[in-house]
Protein backbone atom coordinates (compact mmCIF):
# COMPACT_ATOMS: atom_id res chain seq x y z
CA UNK A 1 0.00 0.00 0.00
CA UNK A 2 1.25 3.78 -0.79
CA UNK A 3 -0.24 6.33 1.97
CA UNK A 4 0.51 9.76 1.27
CA UNK A 5 1.17 11.22 5.00
CA UNK A 6 -0.33 14.95 5.96
CA UNK A 7 1.52 17.04 8.29
CA UNK A 8 4.68 15.45 8.12
CA UNK A 9 7.89 15.97 6.48
CA UNK A 10 8.02 12.73 5.07
CA UNK A 11 5.60 13.03 2.38
CA UNK A 12 4.40 8.92 1.57
CA UNK A 13 4.59 5.57 3.42
CA UNK A 14 4.66 2.31 1.23
CA UNK A 15 4.21 -1.01 3.41
CA UNK A 16 2.87 -4.61 2.94
CA UNK A 17 0.51 -6.35 5.54
CA UNK A 18 1.02 -10.14 4.98
CA UNK A 19 -1.64 -12.00 7.74
CA UNK A 20 -1.65 -9.85 10.25
CA UNK A 21 1.95 -9.14 10.29
CA UNK A 22 3.76 -5.40 8.94
CA UNK A 23 6.41 -5.64 6.54
CA UNK A 24 8.69 -3.45 3.99
CA UNK A 25 7.93 -0.23 5.57
CA UNK A 26 9.55 2.55 3.55
CA UNK A 27 8.95 6.11 3.95
CA UNK A 28 9.73 9.21 1.24
CA UNK A 29 11.28 12.14 2.86
CA UNK A 30 11.46 13.15 6.83
CA UNK A 31 14.49 12.06 8.59
CA UNK A 32 16.11 9.17 6.72
CA UNK A 33 17.83 7.38 9.63
CA UNK A 34 15.03 7.55 12.00
CA UNK A 35 12.58 6.60 9.52
CA UNK A 36 14.84 3.57 8.57
CA UNK A 37 14.96 2.50 12.09
CA UNK A 38 11.32 2.73 12.42
CA UNK A 39 10.65 0.36 9.50
CA UNK A 40 13.19 -1.84 10.67
CA UNK A 41 11.28 -1.95 14.09
CA UNK A 42 8.33 -2.59 13.49
CA UNK A 43 9.54 -5.51 10.90
CA UNK A 44 7.27 -8.14 10.85
CA UNK A 45 5.12 -7.08 14.02
CA UNK A 46 1.61 -7.40 14.23
CA UNK A 47 -0.07 -5.20 12.81
CA UNK A 48 -2.45 -4.19 15.73
CA UNK A 49 0.90 -4.03 17.82
CA UNK A 50 1.92 -1.51 15.82
CA UNK A 51 -0.60 0.73 16.00
CA UNK A 52 -0.98 0.51 19.54
CA UNK A 53 2.41 1.64 19.87
CA UNK A 54 2.40 4.27 17.79
CA UNK A 55 -1.22 5.88 17.48
CA UNK A 56 -0.89 9.55 19.18
CA UNK A 57 2.94 9.86 18.80
CA UNK A 58 3.54 14.10 18.13
CA UNK A 59 6.28 15.29 17.00
CA UNK A 60 7.52 18.81 18.57
CA UNK A 61 4.14 21.29 18.54
CA UNK A 62 2.87 19.19 15.69
CA UNK A 63 -0.17 17.18 16.22
CA UNK A 64 0.96 13.84 14.39
CA UNK A 65 4.11 12.50 13.51
CA UNK A 66 5.82 9.76 11.32
CA UNK A 67 5.07 7.45 13.26
CA UNK A 68 1.42 8.42 14.04
CA UNK A 69 1.10 8.53 10.37
CA UNK A 70 2.24 4.81 10.20
CA UNK A 71 -0.35 4.11 12.46
CA UNK A 72 -2.89 6.07 10.52
CA UNK A 73 -2.06 4.41 7.24
CA UNK A 74 -2.16 0.61 9.16
CA UNK A 75 -5.47 1.59 10.12
CA UNK A 76 -6.61 2.72 6.86
CA UNK A 77 -5.24 -0.91 5.31
CA UNK A 78 -6.74 -3.01 7.55
CA UNK A 79 -10.39 -1.55 7.15
CA UNK A 80 -10.47 -0.90 3.21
Amino acid sequence: MIYKTKGTCSQLIEFEIAGDKVHDVRFTGGCNGNLKGIGSLVEGMDVHEVIRRLEGTTCGFKNTSCPDQLAKALRTAIHE
